[in-house]
């Protein structure tokens, strides 16, 4: 069984090497004693969400902090392509359901995206608060699955906004009901098409509100170079459409095989 993973904050795990003597403190310190009533000589991992990992053995614990000796320190690479969901703000919290589960599930990146029919709307005060809940929401679902990387959420944005991340992605793909190709036909093809690059390659999987992506941002995100797929023979909520598209990609990519993809 995997150890249970708290995050530490980034830089906090530099320069550190095994025999080192390393202190967790606040929060995440609280729930490692007080909630997973951690013990010395039990074995847990500390990951600063950049992808660094101390593994080590509980030596200490207070309600206040926990104190680890570093056992081992790796740094885990990200995927050579990486998915970023680009969810249109959803009501119910379906939206969040839907982060929090492609996150457990591997994505690199989320974007809230204000699509024409969202309901849900992020304005002023309000915007910066949802947007805290949502990177809170995802680090707790990057903690829940044991990953050293904690994904980014980045800024949220309009139409125009999407159709510029569209046109500077390496591939944007609109999961969409009326469309021909299914998705797996889509990926296939661009990975065999595809360029040799040095760096990573980065795929949009871009999901409508409950009411659908309305025909004009589909048409001007086409034009700025998305396509449009089919992901299986059901309509699926906004909350499970980008996790099932998370899985096939993945699949496909070989981002769940021994050799990264």
């Amino acid at each position: 069984m995997s150890n249970p993973v708290f995050f530490s904050g980034a830089g906090a795990l530099d320069h550190l090497v095994p025999g080192d003597l390393f202190t967790l403190q606040g929060s995440e310190a609280r729930h490692a004693v007080t909630v997973k009533r951690l013990a010395p000589g039990e074995s847990v991992d500390i990951a600063d969400g950049a992808g660094k990992r101390l593994t080590g053995k509980v030596v200490a614990a207070s309600p206040a902090e926990l104190t680890v000796e570093c056992g081992e320190l790796v740094m885990e690479e990200q995927p050579l392509i990486r998915l970023v969901l680009v969810q249109a703000l959803a009501k119910g919290d379906r939206d969040e359901l839907a982060v929090e589960t492609a996150t457990e599930l591997g994505i690199d990146a989320v974007v809230p995206w204000q699509s024409e029919r969202s309901i849900v709307r992020w304005k002023g005060e309000r915007a910066a608060k949802a947007h805290a809940k949502w990177q809170s929401v995802v680090t707790a679902a990057a903690k829940q699955a044991r990953r050293a990387w904690i994904p980014g959420v980045r800024a949220a944005v309009e139409t125009p906004g999407l159709a510029a991340a569209v046109a500077a992605a390496d591939l944007a793909v609109i999961l969409h009901e009326d469309a021909v190709r299914p998705l797996r036909t889509v990926l296939e093809s661009w990975r065999a098409a595809a360029p040799s690059v040095d760096g990573p390659r980065e795929i949009l999987l871009i999901v409508g509100p409950e009411g659908g992506i309305s025909p004009r941002e589909v048409t001007r995100l086409c034009d700025a170079g998305a396509v449009t797929a089919l992901l299986g023979n059901h309509v699926l909520r906004s909350s499970t459409a980008g996790p099932a598209a998370v899985v096939l990609a993945s699949d496909v990519l070989g981002r769940w095989s021994a050799t990264n993809a």
